[in-house]
């Protein structure tokens, strides 16, 4: 029998490692292919993309359009599926803002009223934020992971992150000889340390994983 293969992916470290490598086109990336090609002569089991739920009544273009990336994710193949958490909003104070602020009230010369009254307003409309913390897709990957694990669903787990905060569930799951494996275009030192293998992707990897 060949290994069975799941991919669990971490979407939020998952995507923003994307964009610090430079992936194009994000929106158009097949996770089946992505999926397949990861895992080479093992048996594809299941792809799992954990992610937190835009809150309908907050930023409607954000949740329409996760709805969207949603829907054609799971449209692409039967062994796709969603599990989200949640999306809490926080305030944040804009560091910048506010450090514009105190220098312009201690400026030891004049400038142009006008320049002034801009700088300042910039400043106080970007003064404070509201931020989007997940809860708790991190913990809802790694109990699925470890779990999995136990009740002997696969061979191999390839997670997609490079969070170090999976480490202890990744001990766990070896703990039952099982083979993980972590892949991401950012660096984690500490998963990598706990896995069997660490893959480092490269923004040119994935130019034979885009939809037709």
């Amino acid at each position: 029998m060949l290994d069975r293969a799941v991919v669990f992916i971490d979407g939020n470290n998952w995507y923003h490692a994307l964009k610090s490598a430079d992936v194009q086109d994000l929106g158009a990336l097949n996770y089946a292919r992505i999926s397949q090609k990861l895992v080479g002569a093992r048996k594809w089991i299941e792809t799992r993309y954990y992610i937190g739920r835009f809150p309908q009544r907050g930023d409607s273009a954000l949740y329409a359009n996760q709805r969207r990336f949603i829907a054609d994710l799971e449209a692409t193949d039967a062994r796709i599926s969603v599990h989200l958490g949640r999306l809490e909003q926080r305030p944040a104070v804009d560091r910048a803002a506010r450090e514009l602020k105190r220098y312009l009230h201690c400026l030891p010369v004049r400038i142009d009223p006008r320049v002034y009254r801009d700088l300042y307003r910039i400043a106080e409309e970007n003064s404070s934020a509201t931020t989007y913390v997940e809860k708790p897709v991190d913990v809802h990957l790694a109990v699925d992971l470890v779990v999995m694990a136990e009740r002997d669903e696969f061979d191999s787990a390839y997670i997609l992150s490079a969070d170090g905060d999976f480490t202890p569930a990744v001990r766990a799951v070896r703990a039952h000889n099982k083979k993980v494996y972590a892949a991401s275009p950012a660096r984690g030192a500490k998963l990598a340390s706990a896995v069997n293998t660490y893959i480092p992707l490269r923004a040119t990897w994935f130019l034979d994983c885009y939809d037709a």
